[in-house]
């Protein structure tokens, strides 16, 4: 297997070609089995994925305990090569219910502290705002990220799902390193005004969702049926005639996996892995066997006549539904 090695932007660490999302393993996505969780993060480890990514928020701070688990009880070696991605800003409620988003300075040393305690570290590798708090000037919110790089409590600044203009005014603060971003064969909405500027001031690309939650991974199915808590479950993509004509996306993309002798998530992997070396994917695995099935899109050489083949399948803007709910796309910027 091949294991190659990017950047996070000019100012940013060098990570490995994939990163692993463990939100997964906590929330959002049905049960989850902790140690299997724990077990996968091992064997990312073990396989050369340095990259970590989670969220504060995500089941209110049961997935960075779950990591800090999972490194105290990794061999040294591999836990000193582990480098972790940190969103903040989401406010819940008890219930799990989401109350906005806080950008203000103090809020974003106070999430930094708890943070640090529940992973048992003492540095966060890069940091980030989950959401744009609209009421709070981003200069503030990254200006406070930099007070925490200049003491050592974070390496690198991250931004997360923000538009070209937001991205500037960032970088015109400190320097930024990363942009975490949605990106796959059927979200790809970057491409117009957000990827020509992260390339411009060199920043990367984190690319989450790679596999669209699932939907584009070869093993969804449109007679699945989804728990409450599971998020796909209100997602427009997941939806009747929506889910249906996105899995026929899937199927002819199926065909073209089976020509190369690959699998429908490693060819969808492989395609975002094509886009460029400062694009690393973020793949979701919750389990070791689909983690190896992502890292197997590693081997994957897509020539032009694949990616035409790809492109004539799925064809930019061929989804149907939007990527999130209604009530979420209106925190998101384009």
């Amino acid at each position: 297997m091949t294991m190659l090695t990017r950047s996070l932007g000019n100012s940013g660490p060098q990570v490995s070609a994939l990163g692993l999302g463990c939100m997964g393993m906590s929330a959002l996505y049905g049960e989850a089995d902790r140690t299997e969780s724990v077990a996968t993060i091992h064997a990312a480890l073990e396989a050369g994925v340095t990259l970590l990514d989670t969220g504060d928020f995500y089941a209110m701070g049961h997935n960075e305990m779950l990591i800090g688990e999972a490194l105290r009880a990794a061999p040294a070696a591999r836990r000193e090569q582990a480098l972790v991605s940190v969103k903040f800003g989401a406010l819940r409620g008890p219930d799990g219910s989401w109350l906005g988003y806080d950008g203000r300075p103090a809020a974003v040393k106070s999430f930094a502290a708890y943070s640090l305690q529940r992973l048992g570290v003492d540095h966060i590798d890069v940091y980030r705002i989950a959401r744009l708090d609209p009421d709070v000037p981003i200069e503030e919110t990254v200006g406070a990220i930099a007070e925490l790089v200049e003491k050592g409590y974070v390496r690198h600044i991250g931004l997360s799902e923000v538009g070209a203009g937001t991205i500037r005014r960032a970088a015109a603060t400190a320097p930024v390193s990363d942009l975490q971003i949605e990106y796959s064969l059927i979200s790809r909405g970057i491409e117009d005004e957000i990827l020509p500027t992260t390339r411009e001031l060199g920043i990367g690309i984190t690319a989450y969702g790679v596999l669209s939650r699932g939907l584009i991974s070869g093993h969804f199915t449109a007679d699945r049926q989804l728990g409450a808590g599971d998020f796909r479950a209100m997602s427009p993509r997941f939806q009747g005639d929506n889910l249906r004509h996105n899995l026929d996306l899937v199927e002819a993309l199926r065909k073209i996996a089976a020509q190369k002798g690959v699998s429908v998530a490693q060819i969808a992997i492989a395609w975002v892995l094509s886009r460029g070396e400062d694009i690393v994917p973020l793949v979701g695995a919750r389990r070791r066997d689909r983690l190896t099935e992502a890292l197997g899109a590693l081997d994957v050489t897509l020539e032009p006549a694949d990616l035409a083949a790809i492109e004539e399948a799925v064809p930019a803007g061929a989804a149907a539904g939007e990527r999130y709910p209604a009530a979420q796309m209106a925190h998101l910027e384009s």
